[in-house]
């Protein structure tokens, strides 16, 4: 059997005027994590999506890690740009009114992220953004494929990515025949508690791919686990 481990990026700088950074307790999750995994495994290739904050995490696991694999950038891993979804919420919702989603804490900032991610994956307002859940769905579908086919008989394969894509697979993967709109409220729900720098270990057999575990963090010491 191959292994697929899908690597959510450690903490961005959030609140920040650049996000898509690591903070240094995010590159400390990413080393952290490299050494976690480099006695349980020997990937025969590392994928990153082309956003910094999965870069940093990608580069600084490996080396940690000691794999001495290059980073293999394929933009499908990258995150939906949810900083156009919550503009988007923020520019049409009637209640509480438009509000500037940079400046609010982390508890404000996920009580609106909730709302406005929940719009976008419906099935009612597509025209209204670059990118649709449909569309973001059916990339990490396709990447998600490629990576399993490469992990291949009894090789393992890590993908640093987000923590909306790993949800999409993880929602595709346990309602393998859903529609795209169909999974929102799955990938919902797994959204809300992705840790940064978790792992989610997907297995690939004879029959397919299947999710083994999700968002695993015990690499973690308490009190290290972020969610932003």
């Amino acid at each position: 059997m191959g292994m697929v481990l899908l690597v959510r990026h450690g903490q961005a700088s959030f609140g920040a005027d650049d996000y898509d950074v690591l903070s240094s307790a995010g590159r400390g999750q990413a080393e952290t994590l490299g050494r976690y995994l480099s006695s349980s495994a020997a990937p025969v290739k590392v994928i990153s999506g082309s956003l910094r904050r999965q870069t940093g995490t990608a580069e600084a696991m490996i080396a940690t890690a000691g794999w001495g694999l290059p980073v293999d950038i394929d933009e499908r891993w990258d995150e939906f740009d949810h900083l156009r979804v919550l503009d988007i919420y923020t520019a049409t919702a009637t209640d509480p009114g438009p509000i500037n989603a940079r400046s609010l804490d982390r508890r404000a900032f996920q009580a609106l992220f909730e709302k406005a991610t929940g719009r976008w994956a419906s099935a009612n307002h597509d025209q209204e953004y670059p990118e649709t859940f449909t569309e973001f769905t059916r990339r990490i579908r396709g990447a998600l494929a490629e990576a399993c086919r490469e992990a291949g008989k009894g090789s393992s394969v890590v993908v640093v990515s987000s923590g909306g894509v790993i949800a999409a697979a993880a929602a595709m993967l346990v309602d393998v025949h859903a529609e795209s709109h169909d999974l929102a409220d799955a990938w919902q729900r797994f959204n809300t508690v992705m840790v940064n720098s978790s792992v989610t270990r997907v297995v690939v057999g004879s029959t397919g791919a299947r999710l083994l575990s999700f968002n695993e963090h015990t690499h973690l010491a308490p009190g290290e686990a972020t969610y932003r």
